[in-house]
C-alpha cells in the first residue's frame, strides 16, 4: 500500500468516524429521524448530481435495485436511524464503537448461518474484537450508560452486518457507484421521513451548532468521505480499503472527546485497543489470498 493510499484511508477514516460526534450535536436541537430524513435527501440529491457531471448514467439495472433498496432500508434508515435515535440517550462514543464492530458481525454471522470458516487469526480477532467492546459496554453501563439506547445501537449494527451479508458483492462491477449511492440515500431518506411523519413529534431549535453539524453531516461523512471510499477501493480495492475500518473506535471516540468533551477512561482506552486488534485481525483474516 503507498503512502498516498495510506493518507487518503486516514483522512477518510477521520471524516467518517465523525459522524457520530455531529450526529449527538444535531439531535439535541432536531427531532433525529427528521433530521436524517432530510441529511439524506440533500445528499443523495447531490450524489446524483455529481454522477450526472461525471458521466455516470443514472439509469440502475435489475440487479443493482434490490441492493439499492435493501441498503437504502438497512444501512440508512434502520442503522443510522436507530444510532440517531440511541444518541438522544448515549454517549457518541458508546454508539460508534457499537458501530464499529460491523466488521466482526458479519464475520459471526457468516460463521453461525454460512458455515464459512475464519483462518485462527480470524477466529481470535472475532473473539478479541468481542471482549473489547464487552468490557467497555460492561464499565459504561455501570457508569450509567442508558441500556435502551445500548441496544439501539446494536439492532442498528445488527441490520447493517445482515444486509452487508446477504448482499455481498450484489452491486459490485457497476459503473456508476456515485448514482447507486445517491439513491440509496434518498430510498433512506423516504423511509425515515415516513417513520417521522406517524411517529415522531416534530421538534427544532435553531442554533449554530445545530447548523454547522448538520453540514458536516453532509459535507463529511455524507459527500467527501464517500468520494474518498470510492478512490481508495478503485486504487487499493475494497478488501485492502476496508482495513481502515479496524480505526474507527479510536478516531470516533478521539471526536466524541475533542468535540463533546465526553471524558474517556483508562477501561475505554483499553476495550478500544483491544477491539481495534480484533476488528484488523478479522479484516486481515478475511483477506483473499494471493
Amino acid at each position: 500500500m503507498d503512502l498516498r493510499s495510506v493518507l487518503v484511508g486516514l483522512v477518510f477514516i477521520c471524516f467518517w468516524s465523525s459522524a457520530f460526534a455531529t450526529a449527538r450535536i444535531i439531535v439535541a436541537d432536531m427531532a433525529p429521524l427528521a433530521a436524517l430524513a432530510l441529511r439524506f435527501l440533500i445528499s443523495g440529491l447531490i450524489a446524483l448530481g455529481l454522477a450526472a457531471a461525471l458521466g455516470q448514467t443514472l439509469r440502475l439495472s435489475r440487479r443493482q435495485l434490490v441492493p439499492v433498496m435493501v441498503f437504502g432500508l438497512c444501512q440508512n434508515a434502520l442503522y443510522l436511524g436507530l444510532n440517531f435515535i440511541a444518541l438522544q440517550q448515549v454517549e457518541a462514543s458508546v454508539a460508534v464503537i457499537i458501530a464499529a464492530t460491523m466488521p466482526l458481525l458479519v464475520a459471526g454471522l457468516a460463521w453461525a448461518l454460512r458455515g464459512e470458516r475464519l483462518p485462527p487469526l480470524g477466529t481470535a480477532g472475532l473473539l478479541a474484537g468481542f471482549a473489547g467492546v464487552a468490557l467497555i459496554m460492561a464499565h459504561r453501563l455501570q457508569g450509567g450508560a442508558d441500556p435502551a439506547g445500548v441496544l439501539l445501537c446494536i439492532g442498528g449494527a445488527l441490520a447493517l452486518a445482515v444486509a452487508t451479508l446477504t448482499l455481498r458483492g450484489a452491486a459490485a462491477g457497476g459503473s456508476n457507484l456515485l448514482a447507486i449511492v445517491g439513491y440509496q440515500m434518498l430510498v433512506g431518506s423516504v423511509a425515515l421521513a415516513l417513520a417521522a411523519w406517524l411517529f415522531e413529534p416534530f421538534r427544532l431549535v435553531p442554533s449554530l451548532p445545530l447548523v454547522l453539524a448538520f453540514l458536516w453531516q453532509v459535507a463529511g461523512p455524507g459527500i467527501t468521505a464517500t468520494l474518498l471510499w470510492f478512490w481508495l477501493v478503485g486504487r487499493i480495492g475494497a478488501t485492502r480499503a476496508a482495513t481502515f475500518h479496524f480505526l474507527n473506535p479510536f478516531f470516533g471516540v478521539l471526536a466524541a472527546a475533542l468535540l463533546l468533551g465526553e471524558r474517556i477512561s483508562a477501561w475505554d482506552l483499553a476495550g478500544v485497543a483491544v477491539t481495534m486488534a480484533g476488528i484488523l485481525a478479522v479484516q486481515l483474516a478475511r483477506r483473499p489470498q494471493p
